[in-house]
């Protein structure tokens, strides 16, 4: 083991730090961390490894694994066989806590200035953007992939190293009352709503403003003085500023409304990106991004308006949202070679998530992108969950911004979008299946040369098999889209 006196500038965590803040029992020799685990698959070599008790599996199996592929040391609750004598180990009496701990006292020792985001959709696009801005500033610290729960946020932050300039951490939820612990924990001086819209909604007896009132939530973890940026074009906006005014809380909007703080004056959306102008407090700017949706261009506002608030360069910032790229499974365009080189299929990967906002924006985006020679546009659609009794409605809904879009072929599958499949018109309807299992099966021989197809939603709905499906069929080359910079 490497002593603690040779622990290099990367540490995030000694022996006697974590100890001090989880209050455990240090056994074994001494060890640093650079680094945060609960999951062995993606530990790193000095990784800390954290036992986490999960709904179906115990992290506590995985702990002698954990220690062989590297981890410094591992926080365990009990007792586990096979763990050598000499093991490194933070005994404590809970992990999930010990985890929590580690990430206020991570906050607690922090001089970064940390930026916070929620929303019902957009959160973790907008994550990357300001991880991206802020990142040509500093040295900064970020949510992997949708670390945005109980257990991620607070990973999320105990992985923070102690000189991080700018920390970025999402958000989510699904009740109410689940943000504000979280947002207590990581004390943002901003804090950025997306947009309020019916995502969850399910879960909520009063609606859309039940969903309001929970991203509100994330207010009550700003620190003194701190900026909530919200959007001033959503139907809830009055609800949500009402309640950032009764904490006191200095309120900057976005959006396309001639009274937002930051506000796009041109938005000029093609197949291979977006051209934004906008005014950032005053500031006239213009930029590209090389993601396609006016969505997309929507949640640049309040990254650009972020930056300007920390003091940070519009030429910088705007830059760096130039190169960009989708992020995996929100929107990722790939192309497959079906024998026509010139004339290949485009695949849009939208697999991560789904509620009626962000299956209206993917069909915009679907509707930009042309078919090649003798293609078609085709969307391959799966439930969009926790909608509650409108979920029917809701799916049912979903035909007429379909046929908007100009979208050839819907192929769904799940016994919500049944309700949708009903409801297209007949040149429309391809197959309905139970489970995109059985979907998958059947989109990767009904594609020919030329044709676009984007997979959507939600991720309870699997529809991720579909794509492996069409990345997978022997015989066809996958290629993935370079951006503009390539």
């Amino acid at each position: 083991m490497t002593t603690k006196n040779k622990a290099p500038a990367s540490t995030i965590w000694t022996q006697a730090e974590a100890t001090k803040a989880t209050q455990g029992e240090a056994r074994g020799p001494d060890w640093f961390a650079t680094g945060i685990s609960i999951d062995t698959r993606t530990l790193q070599k000095g990784d800390l490894f954290i036992a986490i008790t999960g709904d179906s599996m115990d992290g506590h199996d995985f702990a002698l694994q954990a220690l062989e592929k590297g981890a410094s040391a591992v926080v365990i609750s009990k007792n586990v066989d096979g763990l050598p004598d000499d093991a490194s180990v933070l005994k404590v009496s809970d992990t999930q806590t010990a985890m929590e701990d580690l990430a206020r006292a991570a906050r607690a020792r922090s001089a970064a200035e940390v930026i916070a985001i929620t929303g019902s959709v957009g959160k973790t696009g907008t994550k990357e953007m300001l991880a991206a801005v802020y990142g040509a500033h500093g040295q900064t610290h970020v949510a992997q992939k949708s670390y945005n729960n109980h257990w991620g946020v607070p990973l999320t932050l105990s992985g923070m190293h102690a000189g991080t300039d700018y920390g970025i951490f999402e958000i989510g939820m699904n009740h109410a009352g689940e943000i504000t612990p979280l947002t207590k924990m990581v004390r943002p001086h901003i804090a950025i709503i997306t947009t309020v819209a019916p995502a969850h909604i399910g879960n909520f007896s009063n609606g859309i403003e039940g969903i309001a009132d929970a991203k509100a939530e994330i207010f009550e973890g700003l620190e003194e003085g701190g900026i909530a940026i919200i959007n001033r074009d959503m139907e809830m906006f009055d609800r949500v500023a009402q309640k950032a005014t009764s904490l006191g809380i200095n309120l900057m909007t976005f959006g396309e409304h001639p009274e937002a703080h930051i506000r796009m004056t041109e938005c000029l959306v093609a197949a291979n990106g977006t051209r934004v102008k906008a005014t950032v407090m005053g500031e006239e700017v213009n930029y590209t991004l090389p993601i396609a949706g006016k969505h997309i261009a929507m949640n640049s506002l309040p990254v650009l308006g972020a930056i300007k608030m920390s003091g940070g360069s519009m030429d910088k910032a705007t830059e760096a949202l130039k190169r960009m790229k989708a992020p995996e499974r929100r929107g990722a365009v790939e192309t497959i070679d079906m024998g026509e080189a010139d004339n290949p299929v485009t695949l849009i990967d939208e697999t991560y998530n789904a509620s009626p906002t962000s299956m209206n924006a993917a069909f915009k985006v679907l509707a930009l992108v042309d078919p090649g020679r003798g293609g078609r546009r085709i969307a391959v659609l799966g439930d969009m969950l926790e909608l509650g009794k409108d979920g029917p409605r809701l799916h049912k809904e979903l035909a007429l911004p379909l046929k908007v879009a100009n979208v050839d072929l819907v192929y769904t599958c799940g016994p919500l979008m049944k309700n949708l499949h009903d409801n297209l018109q007949d040149n429309q309807k391809g197959a309905h299946t139970k489970t995109s299992k059985e979907l998958a099966e059947i989109v990767p021989d009904v594609l020919t040369p030329g044709d676009v197809v984007m997979v959507k939603g939600s991720n309870g709905s699997k529809m991720n098999v579909v794509v492996e499906a069409l990345r997978n069929v022997s015989g066809r080359k996958v290629r993935t889209q370079k951006s503009r910079e390539d």
